[in-house]
């Protein structure tokens, strides 16, 4: 662009306050949003416009300087203008601005529309670059904010603060939570693991720790329930990411009532996936839950309360005969005739109160697994009472 006229230049300055006030009036008249606004936000973005009319002038008297510096543009509104004004917005508040300039100037020099046109290109690239820094800040900010409450998910700390952390994340579920654990990928992709939970209605926090893969798991609404439970859902769930999740065993907590309970979730996740190994055929996923002998024997507290009072303590409250039997057919091998001989009943006494003990307690003895899992509920059992008995 050719030397700017001097002439030219004090003309452009002595209309500068013109310009502005027209400024304001067009995008009162032309944009629905900008008329919406608050009375301060209006004001910012009126300060905005006439920054960006001082700086095509300056650009005018020197065309090598930079023409939108978006530090001194925005420097004159509040920090918060920017999350409230979309880049769309902008490039419309740039386009009214840049029009009354053109009407206004090339009326007065047509050498000028050359100037103008150039500048209008420039402001937008400047506008796309702020807009794409803050985008980056943005993301940087939201990945270390996730990082921090999938810490205290884990911990358990900080529950009080967790619910305000959550929701500045944009966490939309508002249903039950569960927490999946299994190893990382060499390279974890984030955003494809987070459009899989979309695509099925529930929402995600990631966190990664050393070579584990952390994913907290929320359904969007309580209607997942409706086609079974709960939980089933989250085990097929889980079952739908585990391309997501490296070699090796990947475990699904219990499910918690909201994100703010997720560390009980999270906690037993942990526990089972510590020892799943003991069990050589564990299927992948699997619920921490069908690891609770596994754990207790590891000295996993809750896994032993929850033994005691999911197995032993209903059928002791049932009938003393159904947790003798029970003993007696762990004991001889799950042998039917030697458990009748013991206990000086017909085998199908047994095989009634087997059934019986079935459905009280949920589990099988039968099974190998579960025979494994009440044997161990059954020595847990054993010892709380003797327990009780010498603090009594």
């Amino acid at each position: 662009m050719a030397k700017p006229n001097t002439a030219t230049l004090d003309w452009l300055k002595s209309i500068q306050g013109d310009l502005a006030t027209t400024t304001l009036n067009n995008l009162d008249g032309l944009l629905p949003w900008y008329r919406d606004m608050p009375a301060s936000r209006r004001s910012a973005v009126g300060l905005v416009a006439q920054a960006g009319i001082s700086s095509f002038v300056a650009w005018y008297n020197d065309p090598k300087s930079q023409p939108w510096v978006a530090a001194d543009v925005f420097s004159t509104a509040p920090r918060e203008l920017l999350r409230s004004i979309s880049l769309q917005e902008t490039l419309q508040l740039i386009r009214v601005v840049v029009q009354v300039v053109e009407d206004r100037v090339v009326e007065h020099d047509e050498t000028l529309r050359e100037a103008v046109l150039l500048y209008s290109r420039e402001i937008a690239f400047s506008a796309a670059d702020v807009y794409a820094k803050a985008a980056e800040a943005r993301g940087l900010w939201d990945a270390r904010l996730e990082a921090l409450v999938v810490d205290s998910i884990l911990s358990g700390e900080n529950e009080e603060e967790l619910a305000s952390r959550i929701a500045a994340l944009g966490w939309r579920a508002r249903g039950s939570v569960a927490v999946l654990v299994g190893n990382t990928k060499e390279e974890v992709d984030q955003e494809s693991l987070r459009r899989a939970v979309r695509r099925h209605n529930a929402d995600i926090l990631i966190g990664v720790h050393g070579n584990r893969l952390i994913a907290v798991l929320g359904h969007l609404s309580s209607t997942a329930s409706e086609s079974g439970s709960t939980e089933n859902n989250f085990l097929k769930l889980a079952r739908q990411l585990d391309d997501h999740f490296g070699v090796g065993a990947l475990v699904l907590g219990p499910e918690v009532a909201s994100v703010t309970e997720a560390h009980r979730s999270a906690k037993a996740a942990l526990a089972a996936f510590a020892v799943v190994k003991a069990w050589s055929k564990a299927p992948r996923p699997i619920a921490a839950d069908d690891l609770l002998a596994e754990r207790a024997l590891a000295g996993d507290m809750l896994a032993k309360t929850t033994l005691i009072h999911r197995i032993y303590r209903p059928l002791a409250a049932a009938s003393s005969e159904l947790l003798e039997t029970l003993a007696c057919y762990l004991e001889t091998g799950r042998s039917l005739e030697a458990t009748a001989r013991e206990l000086f009943v017909h085998p199908n006494t047994v095989r009634y109160r087997l059934k019986r003990i079935s459905e009280i307690i949920g589990w099988d003895a039968t099974g190998p697994r579960e025979a494994f899992i009440l044997q161990v509920a059954m020595v847990l059992g054993s010892m709380s009472e003797t327990d009780s008995r010498k603090r009594r």
